[in-house]
């Protein structure tokens, strides 16, 4: 997607398509007012006679305007204007995307970006609109023989915007755009099958982002180089597989010399079986998104590059697949991590935590100012949280005020929940230092705290995206999330 910023009359512009506001009850847009004027009441006809009432979603589409230079124009329903907030806003820019894509329109001229937003700045409005545009564009077809091709799709929007806003709005459609193509690389690793996204492909895609960027350095370590290392924990849930694991590492030095990173880990179980402690049958193949910390990581640092953002950031990418094989580990195995604590393992299904606390303990070696985990870590999360809100656990309340604030600009939520000493019980073991499940109570906070066992020595917060990083069912797909979080959270340390 191609996008501009231009300023210019409505009525004049030469486009495929004009998309207009209508808030309820039937009220003109001070853009679609003017647009009226000129093409003598069109606007007002159609709205009098009950075409459309303005509320949040609706659209209506227009040939042949006359009075007008363009081909069409796209009413869209914005609800109440004391209502009219971010959430409103995204949900009113992807239901005209996904008309004017249909329409047979290839370019468009989008007006809704002069609405008053309540809580968006004209930056935050254009941003936004970037984001939400290409999100509403993506699909899952790269391995279609067959792909169902539309004839004359969207390929470019202008984003008309007042002229003494023309400068942020520019340096808005660069970070958007930035943004963007993080969240679509996020997505299309998310949505590739595990015969293809193995952890080799992933760091096949480490490398293939570190040649775009001088300052930005790839490294990966093979499994005689972790074990050499001491990483007992994440060499343990690899012995099922046949695919090698790997432990990626991101170095961006976009900042200052000599500026401690933000370190992101990001677990990449690119296919995640249960091994031993097997499945059930039933959405297994949704576990090839098992990966889908990793690739937010990896969209996130995509991004970082495109804006040039002036910040260093560290990404650590543990991946391996968990499969079940004469070799995999057994429940009652007791392994010894990098950080030499030992661990029993209760459950292999308990994956995730076994590989992100060696790469925790390995994130030490960068100094880091803070370090994130983003992780599909439980179902729990899901039951707690649906698919609205990721979990937030932290070891340091402003890392998570800052990330939750990043998350409410964003529109790419967290909620936080508890960190308390009182759940650290549930993990006791009498055979080792500690055991890799706490048994079925507050699921999300156990392995969160078996986690902060590998944190003491910095800042650290945890993200479990279990319940956002996919949707199921007929809309079956990666959301890219939690990339425009990350993003917000680093271009606000800026």
């Amino acid at each position: 997607m191609k996008f501009t910023i231009k300023s210019e009359k409505p009525e004049t512009v030469k486009s495929g398509c004009v998309i207009l506001g209508v808030f309820e009850h039937r009220k003109l847009s001070p853009a679609a007012a003017q647009f009226d004027r000129s093409t003598k009441g069109l606007l007002k006809k159609l709205l009098q006679k009950g075409d459309m009432d303005g509320k949040c979603g609706q659209t209506l589409m227009l040939h042949y305007p006359a009075g007008a230079n363009c081909e069409r124009v796209l009413l869209a329903g914005c609800g109440k204007a004391e209502d009219f907030n971010s959430r409103a806003f995204n949900k009113v820019i992807a239901g005209v995307t996904s008309a004017v894509n249909q329409s047979g329109a290839s370019d468009a001229v989008n007006y809704l970006g002069e609405l008053d937003v309540t809580d968006r700045d004209s930056y935050g409005k254009v941003k936004s609109l970037a984001e939400i545009t290409c999100s509403s564009l993506y699909t899952p077809d790269q391995l279609k023989s067959k792909k169902d091709k539309n004839t004359h799709p969207l390929r470019r929007m202008a984003i008309n915007m007042a002229s003494d806003e023309s400068r942020s709005a520019r340096k808005a459609l660069k970070d958007g755009s930035a943004i963007a193509d993080g969240v679509e690389l996020a997505r299309t690793l998310g949505d590739l099958p595990g015969n293809i996204c193995t952890p080799a492909y992933l760091a096949s895609q480490a490398r293939k982002l570190g040649k775009t960027c001088s300052y930005l350095k790839v490294s990966v370590l093979d499994e005689a180089a972790m074990k050499k290392l001491g990483m007992g924990s994440l060499l343990s849930v690899s012995r099922g597989s046949r695919e090698p694991a790997k432990l990626i590492t991101l170095e961006y030095k976009g900042g200052k010399a000599g500026e401690k990173p933000v370190v992101l880990v990001g677990k990449g179980v690119t296919f995640d079986s249960g091994g031993i402690s097997l499945k059930p049958g039933a959405a297994m193949d949704e576990m090839k998104y098992d990966m889908c910390g990793a690739a937010s990581v990896l969209g996130t640092i995509k991004a970082c590059v495109d804006m040039e953002l002036a910040v260093n950031v560290v990404g650590v990418i543990p991946t391996t697949e968990n499969l079940p094989d004469g070799l995999a580990s057994k429940p009652g195995d007791i392994v010894t991590s990098m950080s030499g604590q030992t661990i029993e393992v209760l459950n292999t299904d308990a994956e995730g935590r076994l590989i992100l606390c060696d790469a925790l303990t390995y994130s030490a070696k960068f100094k880091p100012d803070v370090v994130i985990d983003i992780a599909t870590l439980t179902g729990a999360c899901v039951i707690a949280l649906g698919s609205h809100a990721a979990g937030l656990l932290s070891n340091d309340d402003d890392l998570a005020e800052e990330l939750l604030a990043a998350g409410r600009k964003a529109d790419d939520r967290a909620w936080q929940m508890p960190l308390w000493d009182d759940y650290q019980p549930q993990l006791k073991s009498n055979f080792a230092d500690m055991a890799n499940i706490g048994g079925r109570e507050a699921g999300t906070i156990t392995a969160a705290c078996f986690l902060s066992r590998f944190t003491e020595d910095f800042r650290w917060a945890h993200l479990d995206i279990a319940g956002v990083a996919w949707k199921g069912g007929s809309e079956k797909g990666a959301t890219g999330r939690p990339v425009s979080l990350l993003t917000q959270f680093l271009l606000d340390r800026c």
